[in-house]
């Protein structure tokens, strides 16, 4: 299986089912489009509809579906996204999340504002641990 061999960090520190879920959906991409980013995309594309980026690793999401516009496409083009942080979740969520990620300035953020702050605790958090 190509897609142990090409998992991200993030993902090997992660439930064995969210392991699964991109390895199954970059083995299938790589038989569709061929090893390489594409396939990539496509499997963190499969992993937002059922996981969301805390630090550095991925936990499941309360509900299924796209994390953010860019996970939405069936097939994910290059383009801003939320880097795995449940954009289109409460911002009451997004508020629990940046507690645990102990982001300073949290409770005066807005919604749009807090998914930011959790991207850059996660790119710090995964930076950390490699």
């Amino acid at each position: 299986m190509p897609a142990r061999k090409e998992m991200p960090s993030t993902i090997r520190r992660s439930p064995k089912k969210a392991q699964e879920t991109w390895s199954k959906a970059h083995d299938s991409a790589v038989e569709t489009y061929g090893e390489g980013e594409r396939a990539h995309r496509t499997a963190f594309s499969a992993l937002k509809h059922s996981f969301e980026k805390v630090g550095d690793h991925w936990e499941e999401k309360g509900r299924k579906g796209p994390s953010d516009p860019q996970a939405a496409k069936s097939t994910p083009k290059r383009g801003k996204t939320a880097e795995g942080v449940d954009a289109a979740a409460s911002k009451q969520h997004l508020y629990e999340v940046a507690k645990r990620l102990d982001v300073s300035g949290r409770s005066s953020m807005s919604k749009e504002e807090l998914v930011d702050a959790i991207k850059k605790a996660n790119r710090r958090a995964t930076a950390k641990s490699r």
